[in-house]
């Protein structure tokens, strides 16, 4: 049977891999492998959007400034982790960055999925499924729409891991940490915030993954086509590296700024009510942000979210291809 894109529809045959469970598991285990390999650069993308405040609180909190563990760039900064407080480090939250997937990964695919082949279905009339392929402005709003509701059921997980991964920043400051594990960060933001608070940063969080997902699958989806379409090349390796690492870079241009915000709201302490200290919500976090630190702070971290979004998208749709291949059914 002739490989589809995934914004062509397949021939309507029924297999298990293609039912909503099968989906669902082969997708998070995917994301789980690609979470792997790639989490070292979530870490410093974490670490390089607080750096600017974290100084700040530490100058706050202990009246001086401690300006060895402030680094300027992605390579400094993984190298200082690896260094002050070991390689390991580096997969430090790596726990409920898996956890989350087990339900962004899984929503995000099925909801795409189930909302193209609505779409195709009501525009399929007198059009043979196999050879129509889904317009990019629906494909567009299936990505966003997939991608908002999916992050907004995974933001605890995103909370918890954030609150994770600055620890070892903090230890280095000499601040007392505020977290010891991913179930001690998750009872410490209920106790503080009520289960209202697991949402802390949703909004940003929300706004990016719905930008990302556009990025991630409307781009990869059309440069995929097109670079197939110019140049007759199968559906390979060499089309799916190509088509990533354009994926990647409008996922990050678009989705960069967001998540400075949602990384900033979720890392900044909060009170007894659970109200934060230093934002009030996004749009002031992204005033001050930009207000104290200019414009191009919005893009701090960009450069490791680009570098990780392109091996994350191919190790993922990779590995998504391999497994249900390997389940005895064609490409998604």
């Amino acid at each position: 049977m002739q490989q589809t894109t995934r914004t062509e529809m397949r021939p309507v045959k029924y297999h298990y891999a293609d039912s909503f469970l099968c989906t669902y598991v082969v997708s998070v285990i995917a994301a789980n492998m690609a979470e792997l390999v790639t989490y070292p650069l979530d870490l410093t993308k974490t670490r390089l959007q607080i750096q600017g405040e974290a100084v700040a609180a530490a100058a706050g909190e202990n009246g001086r400034v401690i300006s060895r563990t402030q680094y300027r760039g992605m390579l400094a900064t993984a190298l200082g982790i690896a260094r002050e407080e070991g390689p390991l480090k580096l997969w430090q939250g790596v726990t409920p960055a898996l956890y989350r997937h087990v339900v962004y990964s899984g929503v995000r695919i099925v909801t795409y999925d189930t909302l193209r082949k609505n779409m195709m279905n009501s525009s399929s009339t007198g059009t043979s499924s196999e050879n129509a392929s889904l317009p990019i402005y629906k494909s567009a709003l299936c990505g966003v729409t997939a991608g908002a509701l999916s992050q907004w059921m995974a933001s605890p997980a995103d909370l918890v891991k954030v609150q994770c991964q600055m620890e070892g920043k903090r230890r280095l400051m000499g601040l007392e940490p505020r977290v010891h594990s991913a179930a001690h960060a998750f009872r410490e933001i209920v106790k503080r915030g009520g289960v209202k608070g697991l949402w802390k940063g949703s909004v940003p969080n929300v706004q990016r993954a719905a930008l990302v997902n556009l990025g991630d699958l409307t781009t990869y989806d059309t440069v995929k086509r097109a670079i197939m379409r110019r140049t007759g090349l199968p559906d390979c390796h060499i089309v799916h590296v190509a088509s990533s690492v354009c994926a990647g870079l409008v996922a990050a241009t678009m989705g960069t700024p967001a998540d400075v915000v949602k990384t900033r709201i979720m890392n900044q302490p909060v009170d007894s009510a659970g109200r934060g200290l230093l934002y009030k919500g996004s749009v002031d976090c992204l005033m001050k942000t930009v207000s104290k630190e200019g414009f191009f702070a919005l893009y701090k971290g960009f450069l490791p979210v680009w570098i990780r979004m392109a091996p994350w998208s191919l190790t993922f749709w990779l590995s998504f291809e391999q497994i249900r291949s390997m389940l005895g059914i064609g490409g998604y």
